[in-house]
């Protein structure tokens, strides 16, 4: 089985670290390596720093921040955000930094992935993907309300010569002469969501089905793949665990699931779901669990930690 991994994410915008929620609403945090020094005292596995408004607007990366940060860490860490050339993923790994995750620019040019890996090795390359649900158990039209309470203005159908109804009788399943019986109708299991990828930040709607994407990005080179809910971003109700499965039954690189963690059983029900690591962020930058305390709800449920 695989070790699971505890990774502090660092969403880091004009040199802070900041937590929305659903991409929107920005809270400072802190300072970046203060942050990054704590984390690692706590038993982090690894740490990712994003620069989340790098690709939108279009500025170099955090390349002095790998920096301070490589010479306070001794642990592995990723840094993303506006890498959009190998010579960008360069600049970052010369500071020290392990990985770098790409976005915006691999979908804009999927090649680059593998000029990366090509020249740095795949497990230098990790695939950042922002997810949004689409069309989930919904097919558009609203149910009939009755008149009463604010409804539609359409009178419930009542049965025949009911007090105060219509004289419509009810709807009996009586078939023709020499007619097959009508067949009950069954529950519809709701349509599957169609899960989309966004670039710039979640700001641009792209065409990329999640699932597709992951599989090619693989094919292209990359070593892991990150995998972040938009709808569940920093809303503390727990990982997409739908989405999880979907991702990590298609692939074969880990997956570290992103976005929603709340409590230290949302991380067990990432690992279920085929994660291979996990990405906290809120929960851990307010204080209100330590990363030890996660690794323990991991490890009580049969889940190996460092």
């Amino acid at each position: 089985m695989t070790t699971i991994r505890v990774i502090p994410c660092l969403d880091v915008h004009a040199g802070r670290v900041v937590k929305g929620t659903k991409f929107l609403d920005l809270r400072d945090q802190g300072d970046p390596v203060e942050l990054a020094a704590r984390y690692m005292k706590e038993g982090a596995d690894e740490l990712v720093f994003l620069d989340i408004t790098a690709s939108h607007e279009e500025r170099s990366t955090i390349v002095e921040l790998a920096a301070r940060v490589a010479r306070q860490l001794f642990i592995p860490f990723t840094v993303g955000g506006g890498i959009r050339s190998v010579e960008d993923a360069a600049d970052i790994l010369r500071q020290g930094a392990d990985k770098v995750a790409v976005n915006t620019a691999a979908i804009r040019k999927p090649a680059l992935i593998t000029e990366i890996a090509e020249r740095f090795g795949r497990q230098a390359v990790v695939l950042a993907m922002d997810v949004r649900r689409e069309g989930e158990g919904s097919f558009g039209v609203p149910p009939i309300q009755g008149a009463a309470g604010g409804g539609s203005g359409v009178p419930p159908i009542q049965g025949a010569l009911a007090e105060g109804g219509y004289g419509v009788p009810p709807i009996q399943n009586t078939p023709a002469e020499g007619a097959s019986p009508v067949p009950p109708i069954q529950n519809v299991p709701p349509p599957s969501p169609r899960f989309t990828v966004y670039a710039t930040g979640g700001r641009e709607r792209t065409e990329l089905e999640a699932v597709e994407w992951a599989r090619k990005a693989e094919a292209l080179g990359a070593g892991e793949l990150l995998v972040t809910s938009m709808d569940r971003d920093g809303t503390l109700d727990g990982y997409d665990t739908e989405l999880l499965r979907a991702i990590c039954g298609a692939v074969r690189v880990p997956v570290i699931a992103s976005g929603g963690a709340g409590r230290p059983e949302h991380l067990v029900e990432a690992a279920r779901a085929g994660a291979d690591a996990v990405l906290v962020a809120s929960i851990v930058h307010d204080g209100t669990y330590t990363i030890a305390t996660l690794k323990d709800a991991l490890a009580d449920a049969g889940f190996p930690v460092r």
